[in-house]
């Protein structure tokens, strides 16, 4: 029997979670009674329904003594909601577990155990990540940007159903961002961390439409990395290639009546000067949204206020 304090986060985003809620608590419960001396469940209700009479007379008492239900005002990002969950935790260790997982219970002691060898956040990892053609284009996309601009370490397969520690809960508490995106607050946080393979692919059809995964996208490459900031870099050093391209080939047919390809060309009086202030004030546009770019980035960077360091333990020698 294990002496650990756990705190159970199950967030409901949408009606089917609540129908299956009953027996997922059941499952849950049966399987920590076993392994856990004291453990809480914490309900986060991130949907409109408010009437939930029906679980309480469905659930023993021995169950319901351990549930504490959260009634979010409306619905929020889920992000956000696994997040009202933490606040609320009190346990040496919190579960996040996703409702998908209701025939897994096991789950749960699998990721404790594993947190027994050294490991304060331990994940689970899907076996493949199960799209359509193009929303893998898309997936591949945007983790392909995450990893190259910024040095935080992303899994591109990792369910939401982790565990994490009390310490490290606490660091990850720190961080209070108003635009989530857990994976990278998970990697911001530190602290020694594992997975456990699970056969279950990864399916965000399920939780969020094609908007709302194409609105988080956006949240993440914007807070988490320099990848516009680079993009405007690579912009203003293309159109100053193109200002170079651009005014050598209008000098030439000044003097010449012959463009860069060889073509013959009747020169046109004011054309030249046109041309090259065009593309000077172009390029100088483009330096200027750089420029900008790089205050606007240290600016968000500072009134963030992320901690400059994370402690992870002190030891006396």
């Amino acid at each position: 029997m294990n002496k650990s304090f756990l705190s159970v986060i199950l967030v409901l985003n949408k009606p089917a979670d609540a129908r299956e809620l009953p027996a997922t608590l059941e499952a849950i419960h049966k399987q920590l009674e076993k392994s856990f001396s004291d453990f809480e469940y914490l309900l986060i209700n991130n949907t409109h329904r408010r009437d939930f009479h029906g679980l309480e007379d469905s659930l023993p008492d021995s169950i319901r003594k351990h549930v504490f239900l959260l009634n979010l005002s409306s619905p929020v990002n889920p992000n956000h909601a696994i997040l009202a969950g933490l606040d609320r935790a009190n346990g040496d260790y919190t579960v996040i577990f996703e409702i998908d997982f209701a025939d897994q219970p096991e789950i749960i002691e699998k990721l404790y155990e594993k947190t027994q060898e050294g490991f304060d956040i331990v994940y689970l990892r899907a076996s493949k990540r199960r799209s359509q053609f193009l929303l893998r284009i898309f997936y591949s996309l945007f983790y392909w940007i995450l990893r190259r601009y910024s040095s935080l370490k992303f899994d591109d397969r990792a369910h939401d159903t982790r565990i994490i520690s009390r310490r490290a809960l606490n660091s990850l508490l720190r961080l209070r961002e108003n635009l989530r995106y857990m994976k990278a607050i998970y990697s911001i946080v530190g602290f020694p961390t594992a997975s456990l393979d699970v056969d279950k692919p990864l399916d965000r059809r399920l939780n969020q439409s094609f908007g709302e995964q194409f609105r988080t996208s956006l949240l993440a490459i914007s807070s988490y990395t320099t990848f516009l900031r680079s993009l405007l870099l690579w912009i203003f050093l293309m159109s100053f290639g193109f200002l170079i391209l651009v005014v050598g080939n209008a000098v030439k047919v000044r003097f010449t009546q012959i463009d860069l390809l060889g073509k013959y060309h009747e020169t046109v009086s004011g054309w030249t000067f046109l041309v090259v202030l065009i593309s000077i004030f172009f390029a100088i546009t483009c330096l200027n949204l750089y420029i900008m770019s790089i205050y606007l980035s240290n600016i968000y960077q500072e009134i963030k206020q992320r901690p400059l360091y994370i402690i992870e333990s002190v030891k006396r020698l």
